[in-house]
């Protein structure tokens, strides 16, 4: 009960490597479970910083109350709840540093005592990457797409390509842009190295036009695909960075979130096009809705997924990289974490 244990980022990064399939598993399942009502997601709390107006740390808090397969009778068995804490710093990537950085709080829920802390910038990458990869296979249909336009060259799009390989994806040719030519380059060697035939492109035109599916994993805090025909009438266009496309694109596009409510907020390309037009019919639905088949995209518009990212998922996916750290030794007991374990 007053157990406390710690997983860090090798071991953390070296279980998703082996386990993609399991955690996108496990990323569809809760977005069902969400759908039902069985999870706990509050809004997400930002903390800015008034002279980096750029930077943010925020708090997502959340809960499973549902017991998970194979749980046993591990800590958190029955339901789990947590919070993680995730820095957003864009001003790292001049020092070659990762924008994100991340921990992840579990708390058992008959007790509220915390029972793990694990780093958490490659969970919250991966789960992002297994909802991208979702999203893909909602949107598109299939598993096979002729062109694959990956635009931003950083962090989560390398663990998106990372889950393409890993279920078995496959594209005629991925093309990557990026606006810092070495980093396009670095990622269109990783997508060669997963066997992908790849290249980087002559600007962010070259890299869109014709790709039956875009990735949007960019750093960008205002849109910038502005252009009416940027997007084509079926086109699949994963909006990972929430913020790169204009909101008359938005409007006149099919639009899929994660959790609509969620989404609509702080600055995203949808809330900015429902601020904008004051209504939010060009909104199609949820991912969950089209995992159950509720919904259905005609392809006579672009097709747009904007997940804004749900505490549930790292939470689902923190606990799974848990209790698989745990089989193979890769966990670390913090003797006496707790100074009061009696009242008296």
């Amino acid at each position: 009960m007053f157990s406390f244990q710690v997983m860090g980022g090798k071991s953390v990064r070296a279980i998703i490597e082996t386990s993609r399939p399991e955690i996108f598993a496990q990323v569809r399942e809760t977005y069902l479970a969400h759908h039902r009502g069985a999870t706990i997601n509050p809004n997400s709390y930002f903390l800015r910083f008034p002279d980096r107006p750029d930077a943010r740390i925020i708090a997502l808090p959340a809960a499973l109350p549902e017991e998970a397969p194979g749980d046993g009778d591990a800590a958190g068995a029955g339901g789990v709840a947590g919070i993680k804490w995730i820095g957003s710093f864009p001003g790292n990537l001049a020092r070659n540093v990762p924008r994100a950085s991340a921990v992840l709080l579990l708390n058992d829920l008959e007790t509220g005592y915390p029972f793990a802390c694990l780093e958490a910038a490659q969970i919250s990458a991966a789960r992002t990457a297994a909802s991208a990869v979702l999203g893909a296979e909602q949107l598109h249909g299939s598993r096979r797409a002729a062109k694959l336009a990956v635009v931003g060259a950083g962090v989560i799009s390398r663990n998106i390509l990372e889950f393409f390989h890993a279920l078995d994806w496959s594209f005629t040719e991925t093309v990557v842009h990026d606006t810092v030519e070495e980093y396009a380059k670095k990622s269109a060697g990783h997508a060669g190295a997963l066997g992908f035939r790849a290249r980087t492109s002559t600007g962010l035109d070259d890299a869109v036009d014709g790709a039956d599916l875009v990735v949007l994993a960019t750093t960008a805090g205002a849109p910038y695909i502005l252009d009416p025909g940027a997007l084509a009438a079926g086109q699949s266009v994963l909006n990972i960075s929430l913020r790169d496309i204009g909101p008359e694109l938005i409007a006149a596009s099919h639009n899929v979130l994660d959790d609509v409510e969620h989404c609509l907020n702080a600055g995203t390309s949808p809330h900015l096009a429902v601020q904008k037009f004051g209504h939010r019919d060009f909104i199609d639905g949820t991912v969950a809705q089209l995992v159950l088949g509720e919904l259905r995209l005609g392809r006579d518009r672009p097709r747009i997924f904007s997940p804004f990212g749900l505490g549930v998922l790292d939470l689902a996916v923190g606990r799974e990289i848990l209790r698989i750290g745990r089989e193979h030794g890769r966990v670390q007991d913090v003797p006496d974490f707790f100074a009061e374990v009696e009242r008296w």
